[in-house]
């Protein structure tokens, strides 16, 4: 990705992170995370525009505190320090820096101690509320570097050195707690640091689509595994857009897909894009494996493998393929290093997860600097249908780990039909779009009912609603009475085999999204 400003963000291990990027970017402004281990040469190799330190959990007067190389600070580059970054740049520059009594932390008022670019437009402001979080204080700002700002106990929670352009503020810009949070990080960005805002979805697709070219080269023909999610699709119309039928997409049935998502990702993507697919319905071949398991690892084990097996045989058949397309995100490239070096274990669940070692083919992974929102953002530029844009997370391994027990096509076909109800529910209350996710599953018990005279033994549906924003939390969402009962209702009268609807109300933890 070619862009004048790219803001290098050093990790040295907060939770806010990856905050900090999507709020950067939401500015308009590239960029990324490195962790604290990162050289000077590597840092100068990356020709950034402007630096910021994250926070962290580590004291700075520690012996094994991370740090950085201090002549990171002689390359004239802006620098922003958040919380810990704040404490380390106070003690580089020889300020002090002692243990609280007290560690801070949640919201604090902010009364500003003069004028300076970071307050820009906020100074008509009494005072700001702002959010904490740490154990160490700022006690004497380091020589040449004047206090900005201090609250009620705290001295000094701001400091800065306009002749450097180094400033630092104890408490966290990037959450939603801190008023006017958003505000001051974009006057660091634009008045200290003079950055422009040339990052957009409409600039990184014309990129990605020149640069895949360039690396791909004009004979390389590529394959791509689809699946119908937001990923997958995003991958392969742009390599349509940057090598046409050289980009082989290969969508393989594996039996435990929702009700006709197999039949309407290739009518969808056929008819608005003019993709090169291929629809492989080995629905046969994974239920055979699947019949009689019932460990949920065992199912997702089968279904990996099987699919692997399957997608292999077909690539192989396509003459000429070199390069294999993933939809790694960003989230997955920074996740397999640690702000304390790189990590001892990288997440195993990328699109196609296996195939590069077994195929011997090289990655082109054009999403690797998006976060998931971003994704969207491109879907959106590229003209995908809304569909596909805003598609509920759905698990690799499908319905086989939403069906507790045993996979079998009888009840693939109850679990098809009660979740087709839940799908087309949300979507026509407008709440499948308020929602993270939203499904049904199917239990292995059966309960006592009457329907009409006559007394039943049947199945029992569970809905599992939930909120989030990135999956590694969630809460059941409060959806409106009246839909559940519309659901509930639905389901019973429509899906033969079902008596009982029961919701699930459980957080994310101690309980998981998915059952299985």
């Amino acid at each position: 990705m070619q862009v004048q400003s790219k803001v290098i963000i050093i990790d040295f291990g907060s939770q806010y992170t990856q905050l900090i990027a999507r709020r950067i970017r939401e500015a308009g402004v590239y960029s990324e995370i490195h962790p604290c281990t990162i050289s000077l040469d590597e840092l100068k190799t990356i020709k950034p525009s402007a630096l910021v330190l994250s926070g962290g959990p580590a004291s700075v007067g520690s012996s094994d505190s991370p740090g950085i190389d201090p002549e990171v600070f002689d390359l004239g580059l802006p620098v922003l320090g958040i919380c810990y970054g704040m404490q380390l740049i106070a003690h580089t520059f020889s300020g002090t820096v002692e243990p609280s009594i007290n560690r801070e932390y949640g919201r604090s008022t902010l009364e500003f101690a003069c004028q300076c670019p970071l307050w820009d437009s906020l100074q008509d402001k009494e005072n700001l509320t702002v959010w904490m979080s740490h154990g160490d204080t700022v006690l004497a700002p380091p020589p040449g570097f004047d206090v900005l700002a201090r609250t009620a106990s705290v001295e000094i929670a701001a400091i800065g050195n306009p002749e450097k352009k180094i400033y630092a503020v104890q408490f966290h810009p990037e959450v939603a707690h801190t008023e006017e949070g958003f505000r001051i990080l974009h006057n660091f960005l634009f008045k200290i640091a003079g950055l422009k805002p040339d990052w957009s979805m409409s600039s990184f697709i014309d990129s990605a689509i020149d640069s895949m070219r360039q690396t791909i080269g004009d004979e390389g023909q590529v394959v791509c595994g689809l699946s119908g999610g937001i990923d997958s699709t995003v991958v392969a119309i742009l390599l349509h857009k940057a090598i046409g039928k050289r980009l082989h997409c290969i969508l393989v049935d594996n039996g435990v897909l929702r009700h006709g998502e197999g039949e309407e990702v290739v009518e969808t993507l056929k008819e608005h894009f003019d993709l090169n697919l291929k629809y492989v319905q080995a629905q046969d071949r994974f239920l055979s494996k699947l019949k009689g398991v019932e460990d949920p690892e065992k199912k997702r084990k089968i279904i990996g493998h099987t699919f692997i097996e399957v997608f292999d045989e077909e690539a192989r058949a396509i003459p000429g393929v070199q390069w294999l397309a993933q939809g790694t995100l960003y989230p997955d490239v920074i996740e397999s290093v640690s702000f304390k070096g790189p990590s001892a274990v990288i997440k195993s669940h990328h699109n196609v997860g296996g195939l590069p070692e077994k195929m011997n083919l090289k990655l082109v992974e054009p999403l690797r600097e998006l976060f998931k929102d971003e994704v969207r953002k491109v879907a959106v530029e590229l003209g995908i249908p809304d569909v596909f844009v805003w598609r509920h997370p759905f698990p690799g391994p499908g319905l086989a780990i939403r069906i507790i027990g045993e996979v079998t096509p009888e009840r693939l076909d109850i679990l098809r039909k009660a979740d087709r109800i839940v799908q087309n529910e949300l979507q026509a209350s407008d709440w499948y779009r308020k929602v993270w996710q939203g499904f049904a599953v199917l239990l292995p018990l059966k309960t006592v009912g009457v329907m009409g005279d006559e007394r039943t033994y049947e199945n029992v549906i569970a809905l599992r609603i939930v909120d989030s924003v990135d999956a590694m939390t969630a809460d059941w969402s409060r959806v409106p009475s009246e839909i559940l009962a519309g659901i509930s209702n639905r389901i019973i009268n429509e899906v033969k085999g079902v008596n009982r609807v029961v919701l699930d109300i459980s957080s994310k933890p101690p309980s998981t999204i998915e059952w299985e």
